[in-house]
């Protein structure tokens, strides 16, 4: 299975776009197997621009429910003050 590289996400969708340009030639022209064919590949296409989109979702930052430095620091209190 072919893994698209995200940095090429737009190569992919010039050629999604290349090829709704053809399969519409295809169809004015009246070629009906050349545009079936057309269509498989551009349903490829789609599908492939779909994955990466789910890669690229998948990479962002997760919060893994580590404290951040605030939350741990230590607090010092003066009797009779109110904390902050």
């Amino acid at each position: 299975m072919l893994r698209i590289d995200p940095a090429q996400r737009h190569r992919l969708r010039e050629i999604r776009d290349s090829l709704s340009a053809r399969i519409a030639e295809a169809e004015r022209e009246g070629w009906t197997g050349e545009a079936e064919g057309l269509k498989v590949s551009l349903a490829a296409a789609g599908s492939k621009l779909a994955q990466v989109d789910t890669s690229i979702a998948r990479r962002e930052a997760v919060s893994l429910g580590m404290p951040s430095f605030p939350d741990i620091a230590g607090r010092t209190t003066v009797p009779g003050k109110e904390p902050r």
